[in-house]
């Protein structure tokens, strides 16, 4: 019988996924963007903007380092600041000394320059947060009595939202990465140790660009500041080089949103799916989601069909998503069936140390290929970010700052010394992180207090389980 239930089980995955993808790609078809579901294995994401030279780009990891320095480069601004947000909380503090909170510190900043907020509209009905209602009250909490203009961005697909995370500064410096400015759900100010406090931990991820890179991210700005206001805003000029990096502005705009981009733009899947199929040894993620069937179908088969004996996928993610537990539980069981038990597929998850502590939430959204292709921003590995939601990566392709960043992510969790990790990345899985990962969840299971940061993520859903926020988005999808 359990073979019985097993078969059906897959034979019910088979054709939610084949559905799903079909929609999708009669979806893109439709709008003349199927070179995002069919690009080659490597290279650059194809269209504007193209990748550019002469950029300098620095990973921020956790709330300590990235938080505080965007206060700096607010507070030194010269000339304007843009802001564009899924949530923001007017009392969050980006430092956690006497500094101002995020109001204080707009509307500081608002006595003697330009300072533009886009937020998201806000759910359309109540029974999601932010809603409508609350995403207007927190605009007239950051506006009143102050020069800050801030515009509700309300145009969005059907349960989706605009979900980017960017702060632009004079045009010449721009941070674009996964970190909201608010403590909806959870406080985002922690540092790399993830202490025990009042609340769930929280580890995120942003990067920091200077250079030509950051004219990209400003026209899309002032691209959505148009459409919805209907104001016109300066185009700022290239900015001068400030480092060596070629850097590759993607994102995601649902077709039909805005006047000026009406068939939309889903570059950042097709930037996943490039680094992913050149994928020869290593795949690492760190995301909030890992349910799209198109990434897992290209990730199931490099397990299925390894590049080399070497070949290993470590996906770093939360133990209790907020939404779509079930739905990266069951994708995991695919990409469980597919490794077979061979030991290629690692899925670890964060926890604070010692007892009553509180899980760590991962909402980082980071992904390396073989230590030669970054990826940051916000978007996750969901439909909702691939396909439907506003969403703004960077992408680089750099060995030097993707191995840098690679083993300062890894030694955050192993809780080591970068320079303990320079062994192949195969062993140092095998060796250190699967051993480690089992431990915690035998301790963690039998009651005992966490001595390490990482457990492995104790289990798998059955795969049509799995396909419920595909099938979702299928529904919802035009």
């Amino acid at each position: 019988m359990a073979r019985i239930l097993e078969s059906a089980d897959d034979a019910i995955g088979n054709v939610l996924t084949r559905s799903v993808t079909a929609h999708h790609r009669r979806r893109l078809k439709r709008i003349g963007r199927l070179r995002a579901l069919d690009p080659p294995a490597g290279g650059w994401a194809e269209g504007d903007p193209p990748p550019r030279a002469g950029n300098e780009l620095e990973v921020l990891v956790d709330g300590a380092e990235a938080l505080p320095q965007i206060a700096s480069a607010i507070e030194t601004a010269r000339s304007h600041v843009w802001l564009a947000g899924w949530f923001f909380s007017p009392d969050f503090k980006l430092r956690r000394d006497d500094g101002p909170t995020l109001r204080e510190l707009l509307a500081q900043t608002a006595e003697r320059l330009e300072v533009r907020v886009l937020g998201w509209g806000g759910a359309p009905l109540p029974f999601f947060h932010p809603d409508r209602g609350e995403m207007r009250a927190i605009r007239e909490e950051l506006v009143r009595g102050t020069k800050v203009q801030f515009a509700l961005d309300a145009r969005e697909r059907p349960l989706h939202c605009h979900h980017e995370k960017l702060v632009i500064v004079d045009g010449e410096t721009a941070f674009v990465g996964g970190i909201d400015l608010t403590t909806l759900s959870g406080d985002r100010f922690d540092t790399p140790d993830h202490p025990q406090r009042q609340g769930v931990g929280w580890h995120d991820a942003t990067s920091r660009v200077r250079g030509p890179a950051v004219v990209d991210v400003a026209e899309h700005f002032r691209l959505r500041w148009h459409e919805v206001t209907g104001e016109h805003l300066a185009a700022i000029g290239p900015p001068s080089e400030a480092g060596d990096l070629e850097v590759q502005i993607v994102r995601t705009v649902p077709e039909r949103i805005y006047d000026a981009l009406p068939r939309g733009d889903f570059r950042v899947l097709e930037s996943y799916l490039r680094g992913f199929r050149s994928a020869e040894r290593l795949v690492y993620l760190e995301n909030q989601f890992l349910w799209s069937p198109e990434i897992v179908t290209v990730l199931a088969d490099k397990l299925s069909h390894p590049p080399s004996d070497e070949f290993r996928l470590l996906v770093v993610l939360p133990a209790k998503p907020r939404n779509g537990e079930e739905d990266t539980r069951g994708q995991l069981g695919v990409l469980a069936g597919a490794d077979a038990g061979r030991g290629r597929l690692l899925a670890c998850t964060l926890h604070q140390r010692g007892e009553r502590a509180h899980p760590v939430y991962v909402h980082a959204k980071i992904g390396i290929v073989d230590d030669r292709w970054l990826t940051l921003g916000s978007a996750n590995l969901n439909e909702h970010s691939l396909f439907n939601d506003t969403e703004m990566n960077v992408v680089v392709r750099n060995e030097a700052l993707a191995r840098k960043t690679r083993l300062r992510l890894w030694a955050e969790h192993l809780e080591c010394d970068p320079a303990d990790l320079a062994r192949d990345p195969t062993q140092i899985i095998d060796t250190r992180w699967r051993p480690l990962a089992e431990e915690q969840l035998r301790r963690l299971r039998a009651g005992l207090p966490l001595t390490h940061k990482l457990l492995l993520l104790p289990h798998v859903s059955r795969r049509a389980a799995g396909m419920l926020g595909p099938l979702n988005g299928f529904l919802v999808d035009g």
